[in-house]
């Protein structure tokens, strides 16, 4: 995807972040002309509404429908915004660029479908229209990257990237995982790729959308799409997470915009030092394994099996609480343990199987 053009729109601000807000779903026309002109009052220049909502399950508020894309149009005349909903089938494609909606987004459920992203694509082939897709439920990096290339391949250049988090099975604090390596990953196997960050969706509460974002743009985020309505605690879906036009104003105001093109000289230094250490543990990892593989051996000889349950526990519990007392996460050190304690099971395999 190397001929990627910008999203950006004539009138809109060009530094970064750009931004796009507006109510999870279009419920009346007076409450998505309310919460338009507020945030038009606060500068905003994408209005987002919500048109048709696929809910995890039946029986919610799933859209207005058809009739809100004439309130999306009335929103463009009256404040000078452009306009953005989300699709998911070539109806929806084809009414909302029949109503002038300036911007398509792909949602969460409808991007991790292959047979849906391709119907969209072929309903594209053939118009200028930016479209953001925002990732799969599920962490799969390649399924959102297929996701995108499906569009592309349509003849859609500006195209663009949501990072909306992933459903975790765990409780945490947030709604969906934010896992920040993946659109981190994203970005550096799609360079050009405008990346925006949903911190509504992320966190599921209207007071985290504020700390997410400020993460989002300390990791190079081009733009955000936030949830704003004027009345939030009465809406329609998704009320914990949506934040009124003044609420995000002031989030906006408060976000640090660290320079994308300081020179990095004076970080020289401190990245040879980073380098050196990779090596030390690649070193150390490779000695490591070579003890694995003799373990290995032992327990071919002994007739022995691989996997040592009460014993891969401890180990995970003892790193993880050394972790802690060293300053660093639980979990992160429970990943790394848990990454290196598979790659011994797989080179000790190699050992009982003759390989």
């Amino acid at each position: 995807m190397r001929d990627l053009q910008p999203i950006c729109f004539p009138g809109v601000r060009t530094r970064r972040p750009l931004l796009i807000a507006g109510p999870c779903s279009a419920e009346t026309e007076e409450q998505l002309l309310r919460t338009a002109r507020e945030l038009a009052a606060e500068g905003v220049g994408i209005f987002r509404a919500g048109i048709w909502k696929p809910r995890t399950k039946p029986g919610g508020f799933e859209g207005i429908g058809v009739e809100g894309l004439a309130w999306l149009a009335r929103v463009k005349r009256e404040t000078g915004m452009y306009t953005a909903t989300e699709v998911a089938t070539r109806g929806h494609v084809e009414a909302a660029l029949g109503a002038g909606v300036d911007l398509l987004w792909i949602g969460a459920r409808t991007s991790a479908n292959p047979f849906a992203m391709q119907e969209i694509a072929d309903a594209l082939r053939g118009c200028d229209v930016p479209v953001l897709v925002k990732n799969p439920v599920s962490p799969d990096l390649e399924l959102w990257i297929g996701a995108l290339e499906r569009i592309y391949n349509a003849g859609i250049r500006r195209l663009g990237a949501i990072h909306r988090g992933f459903t975790w099975i765990d409780k945490s604090l947030y709604r969906n995982h934010p896992m920040w390596a993946i659109p981190i990953e994203l970005r550096r196997r799609i360079p050009g790729l405008p990346l925006f960050c949903d911190p509504s969706h992320i966190g599921g509460k209207r007071e985290l959308v504020a700390p997410l974002a400020q993460q989002a743009m300390d990791l190079g985020f081009d733009g955000l799409i936030v949830e704003a309505h004027c009345a939030p605690d009465s809406a329609w879906s998704d009320k914990a997470q949506q934040v009124t036009p003044d609420a995000f104003a002031y989030i906006v105001r408060n976000l640090i915009i660290r320079e994308m093109t300081v020179t990095t000289e004076n970080l020289t230094e401190l990245r040879a030092e980073i380098d050196k250490l990779d090596d030390q543990l690649l070193e150390l990892l490779t000695r490591r394994m070579r003890i694995s593989r003799e373990i290995g051996q032992y327990k071919k000889e002994h007739d022995m099996p691989v996997l040592q349950t009460q014993r891969y526990e401890e180990l995970l519990a003892r790193r993880a609480a050394q972790a802690v007392e060293l300053g660093m996460d639980r979990e992160f050190m429970r990943t790394v343990f848990q990454a290196i304690h598979e790659e011994s099971i797989r080179q000790q395999m190699r050992i009982l199987n003759n390989r």
